[in-house]
């Protein structure tokens, strides 16, 4: 089967983390809205039109004749389908927990440019997102860090242990990504307190199997995305 995967165009959002596990098992699929003639309206339409479980918002992945959406409940599907997560029931609960771990803190660093509203410009609560961005850099981002270097059992291990790696490392290493492309001076001075997050990441770097996607270009770089690099909300 070819999946249809369906995000918004131009940013690798929350879309992301499904590509990578998508392309890093070898998956066949479509980025639909990224097809030729396909445009924002596209997307829209599809996300719109009649089916019998509607997503709230993209990214969805059409299978067939199911619809699924909200990014970890695609990546459980995907998981178990194609051995992308453990075999046992545990193991893939317990996988599916990171992943909601994970799209709590990307929630997280999305409210520090946008703490008011996500349809107002950047600009127009700026200082209400300085003081939330000093609560994330200070607190929050420590605090879910700490728990990802605990949960991993060395610098060689895998989130759910085991000897491969599962859809939830592909995960933590573009959460990493986008936070050291939105807070490097913050990054750069907690690094040293997680090695193991660190070591996960430059394996994840370096897989086989995401080596085809990270050179052909279609790995879209951070902009005006979940994270944005804003100075003023950076600091050591």
């Amino acid at each position: 089967m070819t999946y249809d995967l369906w995000y918004w165009n131009g940013i690798p959002g929350r879309g992301e983390f499904v590509r990578l596990a998508l392309e890093a098992g070898g998956i066949p699929y479509r980025e639909r809205a990224r097809e030729p003639g396909a445009d924002e309206d596209a997307l829209i339409g599809d996300m719109q039109s009649a089916r019998k479980h509607p997503p709230f918002a993209p990214p969805y992945l059409v299978a067939g004749e199911m619809t699924l959406g909200q990014t970890a409940n695609i990546l459980l599907f995907l998981g178990e389908k194609h051995g992308l997560a453990p075999d046992s029931l545990e193991g893939r609960l317990w996988v599916n927990q990171l992943q909601l771990t994970i799209a709590d803190m990307v929630a997280e660093a999305h409210d520090t440019h946008h703490p008011i509203s996500a349809s107002e410009y950047y600009e127009d609560q700026k200082e209400e997102a300085a003081r939330r961005a000093r609560v994330f850099r200070e607190e929050r981002i420590p605090k879910f860090l700490d728990y990802f270097e605990r949960v991993l059992d060395g610098p060689q291990a895998w989130l759910a242990g085991g000897k491969g790696w599962t859809y939830v490392d592909l995960s933590l290493f573009h959460l990493v990504d986008g936070l050291l492309y939105a807070f490097p001076k913050r990054m750069g001075t907690v690094a040293a307190n997680y090695p193991n997050i660190f070591a996960l990441h430059e394996r994840v770097t370096g897989l086989p199997e995401l080596q085809a996607y990270f050179e052909s270009g279609r790995r879209l770089p951070f902009g005006e995305d979940i994270f944005r690099q804003y100075r003023e909300l950076d600091a050591p």
